[in-house]
């Protein structure tokens, strides 16, 4: 979203979407680089085409897709953003890759995958000498962030706070990751679990990952960057981790470089169709929110309910004044979107919809591996069932 501040408050959607590559048995293939090699005929940290770009990622068995510019139509981003995947499953194809989404790999044993050992490895290098990469919630994590712009500081202020709220509930619906290391987890996303512990030994950095609220950009470079800064340096931190922007990883952060704000709560979906329906959700959402002045929870409030959420997904009891369950909570919020939607954002609100009605994709997930595990071993269950996930991502289907 390079610019992004020629652009008025979220008049555009800045996707990016982070894959897994797999072989035909779902086994992970560290070869990202191998990758990105034999396409440009040298090592590079991407691969650059007109309309998108194809990275690296920490994981070598991980390739992320972005957007060279970001897009006003949802239909624009579904067009271009699927024409992408079918691009890079094009390359990926004649190293025996497929393309698998979803917020975490099921099979995945840590030993199957490394960390990119070439060119900008000094920052996972300074990541690694302050804290345990060797674990899920650096090496098995595959997300989908939004950006969304701001011009003023106080659209900024505004649209961090209501993005916090809403935050909290998303993983209800955006949920994608109920299985790893071949067995059920013990949460119905198990990647935030995961990702919330993954910077423990810095606690400031993630923080309770739903974002505390701010008054001016000020305070937040001060108390947020500021304290997460002065702690990394504490526990000896490079320079090059020091009072960066990026390094935040709470579940909305500022990007300054490029005027927006980004949404890192939401799990990779199984197709880009999906992640656009939650793209549109969150965007009219803001709007309505915005539009009626809606009254924040207290931070605590959202905490709890964020934790309880993760964990138990739509049904859960939450604190909330929007509703008395996770579900009601997303259906006021759909409620909302619907009335504030514009344009071709209408169209996509049913499919989130389903999700709040029929559960997340990890509770789909979750019910069509116990189902097929009936008739044959867990471990042929969870391949079966993420064969047909990996047919989503490559024919742009919902599950």
């Amino acid at each position: 979203m390079d610019g992004a501040s020629t652009y008025k408050p979220l008049e555009v959607l800045g996707p990016e979407h982070e894959f897994a590559l797999v072989n035909p048995d779902l086994q992970v293939l560290p070869i990202a680089d191998k990758i990105i090699k034999g396409y440009c005929g040298r090592m590079l940290n991407f691969i650059e085409l007109p309309e998108f770009t194809f990275g690296k990622e920490l994981q070598l068995h991980v390739m992320e897709i972005k957007a060279n510019k970001p897009f006003q139509s949802p239909s624009e981003f579904e067009e271009t953003m699927q024409s992408a995947v079918s691009t890079l499953n094009g390359i990926v194809q004649k190293h025996g890759v497929m393309l698998l989404g979803t917020g975490m790999h099921p099979l995945l044993q840590l030993q199957d995958t490394a960390i990119w050992p070439h060119y900008h490895r000094k920052i996972y290098d300074a990541y690694g000498k302050i804290f345990n990469l060797n674990q899920h919630g650096w090496l098995n994590i595959q997300s989908f962030h939004l950006n969304l712009p701001y011009q003023k500081e106080t659209d900024a202020t505004q649209i961090h706070n209501h993005l916090a709220n809403l935050c909290a509930y998303l993983p209800a619906v955006a949920a994608s990751s109920p299985i790893f290391e071949g067995k059920a987890g013990p949460d119905l996303d198990n990647r935030l679990q995961f990702y919330k512990a993954n910077q423990k030994e810095v606690p400031s950095v993630a923080g309770d990952v739903i974002p505390e609220y701010i008054s001016s950009i000020e305070q937040y470079k001060r108390d947020v960057i500021g304290r997460y800064s002065k702690d990394l340096a504490a526990a000896g931190a490079d320079e090059t981790l020091l009072n960066r922007e990026w390094v935040n990883s709470r579940g909305v952060i500022f990007r300054f470089d490029r005027s927006a704000l980004e949404v890192r709560v939401m799990d990779e979906q199984e197709c880009i169709k999906m992640d656009v329906a939650f793209a549109c959700f969150i965007r009219a959402t803001l709007r309505g929110l915005i539009a009626e002045k809606a009254e924040l929870a207290p931070h605590k409030v959202l905490v709890a309910d964020f934790n309880a959420v993760i964990k138990e997904g739509l049904a859960i009891h939450v604190s909330s004044p929007l509703g008395e369950t996770a579900r009601q909570v997303c259906q006021h919020y759909l409620k909302l979107a619907t009335q504030y939607a514009e344009g071709d954002e209408k169209k996509y609100l049913p499919l989130v919809k389903r999700r709040i009605d029929g559960g997340c994709l990890s509770e789909l997930i979750r019910a069509k591996v116990r189902q097929r595990a009936e008739k044959t071993i867990f471990h042929e269950a969870i391949v079966d069932v993420y064969s047909t996930l990996i047919n989503c991502l490559r024919n742009n289907e919902p599950f």
